[in-house]
């Protein structure tokens, strides 16, 4: 294949040579090897060419590995990276009680837990080769200085919930949201109304107009129960449940028929490049509203299968033109961050999906999802220098790497040695 490079001096150049480059947005490159310098992509193509073209660089030789760009987890929680899925619940709703019960109410232990829990969770990442992630947080004001600070790049999410009695905390809660105060070039600035079981029709509008005026990322969590339908409906089920165990429960929450992807529909939701966390559920019409609209999916394999919902329908979701992303939630309902693991699940569901498929699940389209695509997701010219390495051989090794428990060999971000970073 003829050499694709940017023209730049060899001061300074670092060149990282494999058995396979797995650029993501192409084929596999056999021999290949990654110029890079100021944390920038510089070139991709046939290690010899760039042995050659790049003649003083410092090389490093990664053997029989696959070289691929770091990964994007869409969908996290870093706040609750020191809980612990424990049993699945009987019901979704009893496991949200057991996080609010898990939350404590003092300020100074707030700030310790939280510091605790993103330490442990960037850890995780980057352990994990994870060098992007779209973080849902509830403390935003304690989370994002931490966040700004860390080696990876995020997307942080203020969260809002404001229904029924607490509809009232709407728009501090939205002011705190989408604070740019902490905004730097790695860390940008999103709001996530939290779901339609906590958040009313008109707090999701606010949400959405604050988005579309300063342009930024949306999300929210959508049809993760099939009781969301019931709630919005008529007020019943579980979520009714959830709310007089608050003893926050009024009467004026507006009532919606046709469940909670038309409710997203109706709001404008689906017009926006909204990520949509979950969608467990969703019909032959939803799933044509969804084509339709600018909207991604965020599926979380592994938190999927500990509630025990039915199949997703993620593969009729792509199908469609639908662009699906892999994230990972929280180690409150999930083993741990490794996304891997959750392509790993996938495989073993769909063996017959390409393996190519399964991973730009993790890397190019989170990346499209949150409006990243020009600086992390694949293995491309003028992109984060973000990489990770696996030991891996044979004619198809990102395959191999589903078929195996191997964890990184080596992790980059911005060009720099997990090593380093540590």
């Amino acid at each position: 294949m003829p050499l694709d490079y940017a023209k730049s001096s060899d001061e300074g150049t670092q060149l990282l040579i494999a058995q396979w480059i797995a650029p993501m947005s192409g084929p596999l490159i056999r021999d290949g090897g990654v110029a890079f310098s100021d944390g920038i992509i510089r070139a991709v193509g046939p290690a010899d060419q760039l042995r050659h073209q790049f003649s003083q660089a410092q090389v490093t030789d990664l053997g029989e590995s696959v070289l691929l760009p770091g990964l994007v987890n869409a969908h996290v929680h870093l706040e609750l990276s020191t809980l612990r899925a424990g049993a699945p619940p009987a019901r979704f709703v009893d496991w949200l009680l057991r996080i609010a019960a898990s939350a404590s109410s003092d300020p100074t232990k707030i700030k310790e837990t939280t510091q605790a829990a993103i330490k442990e969770g960037v850890a995780q990442c980057v352990r994990f080769g994870v060098t992007t992630v779209g973080d849902i947080s509830r403390h935003a004001l304690l989370t994002r200085p931490l966040l700004k600070e860390s080696p990876l790049r995020v997307v942080s999410f203020g969260e809002v919930l404001a229904m029924a009695q607490r509809r009232h905390l709407l728009e501090e809660r939205l002011v705190i949201a989408a604070d740019q105060l902490a905004k730097s070039d790695r860390l940008r600035i999103g709001i996530s109304p939290h779901a339609p079981y906590s958040v009313e029709a008109e707090g999701f509008r606010r949400c959405l107009q604050v988005a579309r005026e300063g342009s930024l990322p949306l999300t929210t969590h959508l049809a993760e129960s099939l009781d969301e339908a019931r709630f919005l409906s008529d007020h019943s089920g579980p979520f009714r449940d959830l709310w007089n165990a608050l003893g926050a429960w009024d009467e004026n929450v507006p009532r919606f028929d046709g469940g909670a992807i038309r409710f997203a529909k109706s709001l404008g939701l689906l017009d926006y490049p909204t990520l949509l966390a979950h969608v467990n559920y969703c019909d032959d019409g939803e799933l044509a509203l969804l084509a339709a609209g600018r909207a991604s999916v965020v599926y979380c394999p592994r938190t999927h299968a500990y509630f025990g919902h039915p199949p997703h329908r993620w593969r009729d979701m792509l199908a469609a033109g639908i662009n699906v992303a892999v994230g990972t939630d929280s180690t409150a309902s999930a083993p741990d961050l490794n996304v891997v693991d959750d392509l790993r699940l996938l495989h073993r569901l769909a063996p017959h999906v390409p393996a190519q498929i399964l991973w730009e699940m993790a890397t190019t389209r989170p990346a499209i999802a949150m409006g990243l695509e020009s600086q992390v997701g694949s293995i491309t010219i003028g992109k984060s220098a973000d990489f990770l390495a696996f030991t891996a051989a044979g004619a198809d090794p990102l395959a191999t790497i589903l078929e195996t428990d191997h964890q990184p060999a080596h992790v980059w971000i911005a060009g720099r040695s997990a090593d380093i970073l540590d």
